[in-house]
C-alpha cells in the first residue's frame, strides 16, 4: 500500500476526469532520456508548441504541483469529464512531439509467413508503439507477463478451413506465422489486453485478474528490459480511475502517483 509521506515529486491537477492523462505524463517525466529530448528541441529553437506546453509543464513539475490545461487544449481534450485510454494518449503525445524524443519508444516488428507446401517466406514489418499482450488463460490464479511475452512470440500454425493463401502456390495452403523484433526501442512499453468481449452479454468486459510483472523481462533476441514504471486502471470499460507507480531512474525507490497526491510505495511487482 503506498505510505501518504512527503515526497521530493509532484503531482498533477486532475481537470475532471483526466487521471489517465496525468499517469501517462508522470511516466514520460520519469523517463530521462525523453524529458532531455524535449527540452533540447526548445533549446534548438525548433517550432512546435506542443513541445513548447509539455516542456513548460515538465519545468513546473520539477518544482511544484502542475496543471495540464495547455496540454489537455493542445491533445484536443473538448471534455475532461470524460475519461479516455492511457495507452491512446500516450501514442498521442508521442506523434505530436519530437522524432528525437519519440524514437525512445519506438520498435519495429517482423511478422514472417511461411507456406508449408512451397516453403515460400514473405515478411511484414510494422511500426509499434507497444507490444499489446492477450491474458490467456485468464481463469488461471498464477499468471505472468513472461507467460503473455513467450505466447506472443510462439509460432502459429494454420491448417484446415483456416489455411492462408499463397502467392507462390496460388491456393490456399498450410502456413506457419512468427513473430521477432526488428528493432527494440530503448523503452519498451507493455499494453495488458483486459477488456475481450462477452458473447452472452454481448458487451466487452474487463478481466480483473492479478498479473505478476518480474522487474527485469527478457525477450527473443536476449534483449533485457529493466521495469521502471506502472499505469493501473481500477474500474470497468465504462469508467474507474488511473494512477501511476514509478522507479524514478535516479532513485531506488518506488512512487505511487495518484493525481495530486505522491506516496512512497512499499509493495511492487504485481499489476
Amino acid at each position: 500500500m503506498p505510505s501518504y509521506q512527503a515526497t521530493k515529486y509532484h503531482g498533477l491537477k486532475n481537470e475532471g476526469a483526466t487521471c489517465y492523462l496525468n499517469s501517462v505524463l508522470q511516466v514520460l517525466f520519469m523517463t530521462k532520456n525523453f524529458r532531455e529530448a524535449v527540452k533540447r528541441h526548445v533549446c534548438d529553437n525548433q517550432a512546435n508548441e506542443f513541445i513548447d506546453q509539455l516542456t513548460s509543464l515538465f519545468d513546473d513539475l520539477q518544482q511544484h504541483e502542475a496543471y495540464t490545461y495547455n496540454i489537455t487544449k493542445k491533445l484536443g481534450i473538448d471534455n475532461v469529464y470524460e475519461q479516455r485510454d492511457a495507452a491512446e494518449y500516450f501514442e498521442k503525445i508521442l506523434r505530436l512531439t519530437s522524432e528525437a524524443a519519440s524514437q525512445i519508444f519506438h520498435g519495429e516488428s517482423t511478422q514472417k509467413t511461411k507456406c508449408s507446401t512451397c516453403h515460400n517466406e514473405t515478411d511484414r514489418s510494422e511500426a509499434f508503439w507497444h507490444l499489446p499482450l492477450a491474458l490467456g488463460d485468464f481463469n488461471s490464479r498464477d499468471h505472468s507477463v513472461e507467460d503473455d511475452i513467450e505466447k506472443y512470440f510462439r509460432a502459429s500454425h494454420f491448417s484446415g478451413k483456416d489455411q492462408l493463401y499463397c502467392d507462390k502456390c496460388e491456393e490456399k495452403s498450410d502456413a506457419t506465422i512468427t513473430c521477432e523484433i526488428k528493432h527494440h526501442p530503448e523503452v519498451l512499453m507493455l499494453l495488458l489486453k483486459r477488456f475481450e468481449f462477452d458473447y452472452q452479454y454481448m458487451t466487452y468486459v474487463k478481466i480483473n485478474q492479478t498479473v505478476k510483472v518480474p522487474f527485469t523481462l527478457q525477450i527473443p533476441e536476449n534483449q533485457t528490459y529493466e521495469l521502471y514504471a506502472v499505469v493501473d486502471h481500477v474500474g470497468d470499460l465504462r469508467g474507474g480511475h488511473y494512477t501511476a507507480t514509478i522507479r524514478p531512474q535516479d532513485d531506488e525507490k518506488w512512487y505511487h502517483f495518484d493525481d495530486t497526491r505522491v506516496s512512497l510505495d512499499e509493495e511492487s511487482g504485481s499489476c
